[in-house]
């Protein structure tokens, strides 16, 4: 008897009785499909060509090897990877510093605490790079109003090729991880008080009940936290194009915002597309990295 017939009567039945949950679930995934899937491939297909607002050459991987060996989409990679690494680590360790903090207030403090670091985070990046730009004025700025005051020479924080990545990293740090401290603080609330209490009674300090049970119990948060944050500021596009327009001398150049400079100010989409390719593998092995090393003893 054949029983491939019988296997798919059998799918076509339990697809029919599950057909309420395809129906709540096909929109979402046809946005998907449309919004991520459609331009994703596109961008593959756009890199295998010289193409630009006129014409449209197949060439192959050369765009692959223009961008490898050109010395500004190096320069970018590394300013990328370390605004990224810089940023993540900082703010994380912040969430977790704030979330540990507030745990011990009672609920409704804890709430205004969590609303009052959640603020930035729908505010307009815009609005905060416009904000702390003033911050950073070299003439009139706040932060050199208390160098002055503290006796010590202004800074051009913005225009120093030493001192504008590590500037746009204090920024982000000290307005990010608002999402973050909300995240953690959800899931610090779910682990069970006896844990607390019985390391309490054996004698455990605050340090050894933080790194013993409070990090352990978090890391399926913490590493969702660092796969979401590693996504979003190895893409971060606005605070650079409202700052520093990737200078002084291309010091603050990163790839997201090379890629908008290649494709929309040179008219060069297969460049671009390959650039963004590049950087879309990045984060597919960044992520595999992430979840190897955190992932590890993790209950979802």
């Amino acid at each position: 008897m054949n029983e491939a017939p019988v296997k798919q009567r059998s799918l076509v039945r339990e697809i029919w009785k599950n057909r309420a949950g395809y129906l709540f679930v096909i929109p979402h995934f046809a946005l998907f499909v449309v919004f991520f899937l459609v331009p994703v491939a596109w961008g593959m297909y756009l890199s295998l060509f010289d193409y630009n607002v006129f014409s449209r050459t197949f060439i192959g991987l050369e765009n692959y090897k223009t961008i490898f060996g050109d010395w500004l989409f190096l320069r970018a990679l590394r300013n990328t990877f370390f605004y990224t690494f810089g940023v993540v680590p900082l703010w994380l360790g912040k969430a977790l510093l704030v979330t540990v903090l507030i745990y011990p207030f009672r609920k409704s403090i804890r709430t205004f605490f969590k609303a009052a670091f959640y603020l930035p985070h729908v505010t307009s990046t815009v609005i905060i790079s416009m904000i702390w730009l003033w911050v950073f004025n070299p003439n009139f700025g706040l932060l050199n109003f208390a160098m002055r005051t503290l006796g010590l020479e202004p800074v051009i924080w913005l225009g120093r090729t030493a001192t504008a990545m590590p500037s746009l990293i204090i920024m982000q740090v000290i307005m990010g991880g608002g999402s973050t401290i909300v995240l953690l603080s959800a899931a610090m609330s779910s682990i069970p008080e006896y844990y607390f209490e019985a390391a309490t009674i054996e004698g455990a300090n605050s340090w050894t009940i933080f790194r013993k049970i409070t990090i352990p119990l978090l890391k399926p948060t913490i590493l969702y936290a660092m796969v979401m944050g590693t996504i979003a500021n190895f893409q971060t596009f606005s605070n650079i194009y409202i700052m520093t327009k990737g200078g002084p001398q291309f010091s603050t150049t990163t790839i997201a915002f090379l890629v908008y400079e290649t494709a929309f100010v040179d008219y060069d989409l297969g460049l671009a597309s390959a650039m963004s390719m590049v950087m879309f593998a990045i984060l597919v092995v960044l992520g595999l990295v992430q979840f190897k090393w955190l992932g590890s003893n993790v209950e979802y």
